[in-house]
């Protein structure tokens, strides 16, 4: 399939192609190329993809275009892990269907009200996004009916069974049509999710994209090495010589966004901290208050970055060296949203030397040394 292909050659709706063209998003990514046209023709569709390279507007694009604005039941389920991930879903869906009139969504997700939830699903949304365990609870309290949907996708399949939903997922495929059309997204695919597509989707089509560098575009990546006492200090430096401003920084750990985020406000660095220990009405808050410019730096955690979708962050920092490949380009896919431009800085120190260097292999990025 020809890289140069556009949103024009998938043939998309006036409104679709409007949306996109309003959010600056000109070219479909490896994911969007490969996955749309089969999920627009109804067959299922199995895809190995690495998070960050385009995977919502994949799923979003074909569930949009099929939509009957005229049927009062729910016609696409989307299930994902997290909290924040569904939020995301939500919000960039409502941005790709911002033409399209009568279009309603709804997020079903814990730690907030089931009363306004079960509102939401009265006004009809057309597409839920939610978490397995609300929206199992919501229809075993007959709050909402997901029996005729046409789609349901499951989206960071392998994140949901590290997190034990393997159950909730085969209870929604027994509560959903045989029929439907499932898109099942998944960064690995260890065994027990060859069981769920041995079972439920033999007719599908399998999708294996590799990460490419290319599906994000407009990053200027930089490797800095620097002794691990030195790193924040050395943040600190990169920040003021390249005027940053709206920056994320990355950990691996709750302990270490606290001791960052500590050493931040304590160096006169206004900065806030995000992990999930942190409950879910202070999560969004912080992202509010992010969003409105009410603060400049975000020290966050992998958990909570898939829910960090901010239009103007200029750059990333990994403050440590992501444990997995792919955790890599979803947390440089922060930057350079919306078509705009960003800057991408890994921390290395000595004993991150081999971990960076596999990343690179895999990820096929080139990263240059950066010298302060």
């Amino acid at each position: 399939m020809s890289e140069e292909k556009t949103f024009a050659d998938l043939d998309l709706s006036p409104e679709v192609m409007g949306a996109l063209k309003k959010m600056g998003v000109k070219r479909p990514t490896t994911i969007q190329q490969k996955a749309i046209p089969l999920m627009m023709d109804n067959v299922s569709v199995i895809a190995k993809a690495p998070t960050g390279t385009g995977k919502t507007f994949a799923f979003g694009i074909p569930i949009l275009e099929y939509l009957n604005m005229d049927s009062k039941f729910v016609q696409a389920l989307i299930l994902c892990p997290t909290r924040e991930l569904a939020l995301q879903i939500t919000t960039e869906l409502k941005g790709l269907a911002k033409y399209i009139k009568g279009f309603r969504i709804a997020a079903l997700i814990g730690g907030q009200s089931m009363r306004l939830q079960s509102e939401k699903i009265q006004k009809r949304p057309q597409v839920i996004v939610a978490t397995p365990g609300r929206l199992i609870d919501m229809v075993g309290r007959k709050l909402v009916d997901i029996s005729e949907i046409y789609t349901l996708v499951l989206d960071e399949a392998d994140e949901m069974l590290k997190m034990g939903f393997i159950n909730d997922i085969r209870k929604v495929m027994a509560l959903t049509p045989k029929d439907k059309q499932i898109a099942l997204f998944s960064a690995t695919m260890p065994r027990e999710i060859q069981n769920i597509t041995w079972e439920f989707m033999s007719d599908a089509a399998e999708i294996d994209v590799m990460p490419k560098a290319e599906d994000h575009p407009d990053i200027d990546q930089f490797i800095v090495e620097c002794p691990e006492k030195d790193k924040l200090k050395t943040i600190i430096r990169i920040m003021a010589k390249e005027d940053l401003r709206k920056t994320i920084i990355f950990c691996n750990t709750k302990v270490t966004t606290s001791k960052v985020g500590a050493q931040l406000t304590a160096a006169g660095v206004s900065a806030r901290i995000l992990h999930g220990d942190i409950s879910q009405s202070v999560r969004n808050k912080v992202m509010d208050q992010y969003r409105a410019d009410k603060f400049d730096v975000l020290v966050a955690t992998d958990v909570v970055a898939r829910g960090i979708d901010v239009d103007d962050i200029e750059a990333i920092f990994n403050y440590d060296i992501p444990k997995e490949n792919e955790l890599y380009l979803h947390r440089i896919g922060r930057t350079a949203r919306a078509g705009k431009s960003g800057k991408a800085f890994s921390l290395v120190a000595y004993l991150e030397r081999p971990r960076m260097e596999e990343i690179i292999r895999y990820t096929k990025v080139d990263p240059k040394p950066y010298e302060l």
